[in-house]
């Protein structure tokens, strides 16, 4: 039996709840890395490459991967997976495949794989499609915008669900 005497029992509350706050701030940094990466795959584990060559979203399968700058992205064929290891930076979605519409506005949201849009040879992701239309609006200003916050904006670990 232990006997816990003079706020012990206080002390040793304070001390988990302290190292539980800083579990939950590194599990949210992880979760806000290089790329969106619900789940541990990049872009909810949607191929890039379909996104180009299908002109729609198109799921990823575990059986085909690579690696890039950290992050694991699916691919729905070994074909796509090539294309995209030999070019990854061509494929790649834009701010790390988190909002655009949140990169031009300053923060990090997640993204729907249907709100997508290709400009001038890249991929870009948002929030919603509701989203996707205030974005298209003004695309080269949202662009000149995402590009000029996104230096700040990627260093950031909170994501807007």
């Amino acid at each position: 039996m232990t006997h816990i005497r003079g706020g012990g029992l206080v002390k040793l509350a304070s001390s988990t709840v302290g190292m539980m706050a800083a579990i939950c701030l590194i599990c949210a940094g992880a979760m806000a890395g290089e790329f969106y990466e619900p789940g541990g795959v990049a872009i909810r584990g949607y191929d890039p490459v379909a996104y180009f060559e299908e002109r729609r979203p198109v799921k990823g399968s575990s059986t085909w991967t690579a690696q890039f700058q950290g992050s694991t992205f699916y691919f729905a064929s070994a074909a796509n997976r090539d294309a995209f290891t030999a070019d990854p930076e061509r494929y790649a979605p834009q701010y790390g495949g988190f909002c655009a519409f949140g990169a031009a506005k300053g923060y990090k949201a997640k993204t729907d794989p249907d709100a997508f849009s290709l400009v001038n040879g890249k991929l870009y992701l948002n929030y919603s499609l509701n989203v996707r239309a205030l974005w298209q609006e003004d695309i080269p200003g949202y662009i000149a915008k995402g590009d000029k916050n996104w230096p700040d904006v990627r260093k950031t670990t909170r994501v807007r669900e």
